[in-house]
């Protein structure tokens, strides 16, 4: 089922979790993207492309007449919006393995909104845990095409 509001997905065992394959877990709240995060992303990662930080040159310039985000700046987000979807009550350690498909078809504008709607696509068990892979769609406000549309992998292990 889709929902529209934010809502998240609680188990007490890691093993309940099987019984999601293929569902929703979760829709974060939304999350407004300002050009100082630009700024300071691209700082941080020395990708200061015109396109993401010169505000005056994108207005003329670009053809979405503003900045934009990166696309790894969105794609940063991926831990906090299974963390904010999903809780495992006898989770030991969780760790985001990677990532193992990403498109991006669509930019985020400075001062857009972005949300993650989560699914878990696949359970796969592993020695005292699973391996989990999550699908997430970067929802942008007002927009019908997402900024992003992952699959992460993450490994959760139990005592």
């Amino acid at each position: 089922m889709k929902y529209d509001s934010p809502h998240k997905t609680e188990v007490d065992h890691l093993q309940d979790l099987k019984k999601y394959e293929g569902k929703e877990l979760g829709l974060t709240e939304w999350i407004g993207i300002t050009q100082d995060q630009i700024n300071r992303f691209a700082r941080l990662t020395d990708d200061e492309q015109w396109i993401h930080v010169d505000v005056e040159r994108s207005e003329r310039e670009s053809p979405y007449e503003t900045t934009v985000a990166h696309g790894f700046l969105i794609l940063s987000f991926c831990s906090r919006f299974i963390f904010e979807t999903l809780t495992i009550q006898n989770k030991s350690i969780g760790l985001n393995y990677g990532l193992n498909r990403v498109r991006f078809p669509n930019a985020v504008k400075v001062n857009n909104e972005i949300r993650g709607r989560v699914t878990l696509k696949e359970f796969i068990e592993i020695d005292r845990g699973a391996r989990l892979i999550f699908e997430i769609i970067f929802e942008i406000k007002g927009e019908t095409k997402p900024a992003c549309v992952s699959e992460n992998i993450s490994q959760c292990y139990v005592t």
